[in-house]
């Protein structure tokens, strides 16, 4: 086993649609890559997960045996997969790939901000787990909207303290002006700052000054790694990443 990417973000980031691209891009570069899929309340996935943890924890059963509607349902079946691990670790450690991709559930605090989800981060992934936080790209496109996506990823680090890369998803839908604002923001810092400057008047202003500072106090900021899975595009830069992390740029297949 090389790396346990768990692929996190907020509802809408395109966490599943990462997951469906990254693994299709390593399987044409000939890379040993599987894909799990963490979130049991997920209807239509646009990959077929090799593991899925929906054949254990079934959501609709637990609706009717604790009488919940679904968000109740959700909230213990992110709990219950916890005592599952085993399970899952077999099987994944079946395939003995190189590469697992965890794809996990869609509201970003039923896995990020759960017990459970650090012990399951943890036991499945190991000294080889690596967090990608994925940042919208509408959300990203004002200055505030970045910082605050920027306070959410430290947010998720802290909580695991697990090595991770922030990636900007779905590029194809933003502008190339968007797109270059936020490639500025992310490698120069300065550029974030004097745009915050400009956004916003007053109290609010201030505000953001001071979230800034503290995230540039934690060393919070990291340089997004842009991509599209309609063009496989940035998926390399990813995996890159990877191999910085754990092998300094190596061959890690091939050592």
């Amino acid at each position: 086993m090389i790396a346990n990417l768990f692929v996190v973000g907020p509802a809408g980031s395109g966490k599943s649609t990462f997951t469906a691209a990254f693994r299709e891009w390593m399987i044409k570069n000939e890379y040993e890559a599987i894909t799990v899929n963490l979130d049991p309340g997920a209807e239509n996935l646009p990959y077929i997960p090799d593991v899925d943890i929906r054949d254990i924890v079934d959501l609709p059963s637990i609706m009717e045996e604790y009488q919940l509607g679904p968000n109740g349902a959700q909230i213990v079946a992110a709990d219950l997969m916890a005592n599952f691990v085993e399970e899952l670790k077999s099987e994944i450690d079946s395939y003995e790939a190189d590469y697992v991709i965890y794809d996990t559930a869609g509201q970003i605090e039923l896995f990020a901000f759960r017990t459970a989800s650090k012990f399951i981060v943890d036991y499945l992934g190991g000294n080889s787990a690596i967090l990608a936080f994925l940042f919208d790209p509408a959300l990203s496109k004002s200055p505030s909207g970045y910082v605050s996506l920027l306070m959410l990823s430290s947010s998720v680090y802290f909580r695991f303290y697990k090595p991770y890369i922030n990636i900007l998803s779905k590029i194809d839908i933003i502008s190339d002006e968007e797109l270059q604002n936020i490639a500025n923001w992310s490698s120069d810092w300065d550029s974030l700052y004097l745009s915050l400057l400009k956004e916003n008047p007053g109290m609010i202003k201030e505000l953001s000054i001071e979230l800034f500072k503290a995230l540039e106090n934690v060393d919070a900021f990291r340089t997004l790694i842009p991509t599209s899975a309609r063009m496989l595009y940035g998926y390399e830069d990813v995996y890159n990443a990877i191999q910085m992390t754990f092998g300094s740029g190596e061959d890690l297949e091939k050592r």
